[in-house]
């Protein structure tokens, strides 16, 4: 009995610890956002974005030393320059819009990546799209009109450079997914940094300004808290499930919402936190449902796989 409630016991234990490491990750990626803001228009986006990567690549270096000796897997060049080359332009889309739009608005139109994501998945891999799944899409693309609201008022490049981010991000993803089958997570991420740095150099020798070392030392402040929040992030969905620590991402935006107008004056829209509430509980809802699925007990007769 000792055994079984102490095993009981871990599992709030368990879920709270993972939802801490989510609070975190929201508090490192909304860190990003304030820094890059901060900068705001003071360097073109290419070159502030490759300077963030080049940093990502010095924090890597080891992992690709290691990969570089061991050697790439058969057949995932062609599929890592491509994703490169994707996740390239939108970081400068991102980098782009988040200097001229609101921290809180930068962050809502963000939540689109998972179902762009979703959507991708059917079109590429031929995932199925339950009903569900479709009627939770309507309710996220509601929730990005909320947010915009075209036609009643000016939807900035920095806007649709955002919106473009999410798409992109989304592509990138996906082609993670597929490197992931053929090589450990760290060394798809250590070579995304490589190629987003490369992609980004020539663009940011073309645009290039003076760049003081208060500017690189922020930049290399980016850089660590992208990495420290991926890493709670991962931490998060190794302690809890999914469907437990998705919720707290809707802090994120809540946590922008006030960074934007403690730091930088940006009014509380309420239509960027209803839209953003409403693209939340959609890419919630599709993830509580993937839960849910993954599940079920397999019925060994059938030997069949449900997605």
């Amino acid at each position: 009995m000792g055994l079984v409630g102490a095993m009981i016991d871990s599992v709030p234990s368990r879920s709270l610890q993972g939802v801490l490491w989510m609070l975190a990750s929201g508090l490192f990626f909304v860190g990003v956002t304030g820094v890059v803001r901060y900068l705001g228009t003071s360097m073109p986006a290419a070159q502030s974005a490759f300077l963030r990567f080049g940093w990502g690549v010095v924090f890597l270096l080891p992992s690709l030393i290691v990969l570089f000796r061991s050697g790439l897997p058969a057949g995932t060049g062609r599929l890592l320059l491509g994703r490169g080359a994707v996740h390239t332009v939108a970081v400068v889309c991102w980098f782009y819009a988040m200097a001229r739009i609101p921290v809180a608005e930068v962050t809502a139109i963000g939540y689109l990546n998972p179902i762009c994501v979703t959507i991708g998945a059917a079109l590429l891999f031929g995932e199925k799209l339950a009903v569900r799944r479709i009627a939770a899409i309507g309710v996220a693309v509601l929730g990005a009109l909320v947010v915009l609201r075209p036609g009643l008022r000016e939807v900035s490049s920095g806007h649709w450079a955002q919106l473009a981010a999410a798409v992109l991000f989304a592509g990138s993803y996906l082609a993670a997914k597929q490197l992931t089958l053929r090589m450990q997570p760290g060394a798809v991420v250590a070579m995304m940094s490589l190629t987003v740095a490369i992609g980004l150099l020539p663009v940011a020798v073309w645009v290039w300004v003076p760049v003081t070392l208060t500017q690189v030392v922020w930049l290399a402040l980016v850089a660590a808290f992208a990495t420290a929040g991926h890493y709670c992030m991962t931490r998060a969905f190794v302690l809890a499930p999914i469907s437990v620590t998705q919720p707290v991402t809707f802090l994120q935006l809540l946590w922008a919402t006030l960074l934007g107008a403690i730091v930088f004056n940006e009014g509380i829209d309420p239509y960027v936190m209803l839209g953003g509430g409403m693209i939340i509980g959609a890419v919630g809802y599709i993830t509580w449902r993937e839960a849910v699925i993954k599940r079920r007990p397999v019925t060994p007769v059938l030997d069949e796989v449900k997605g």
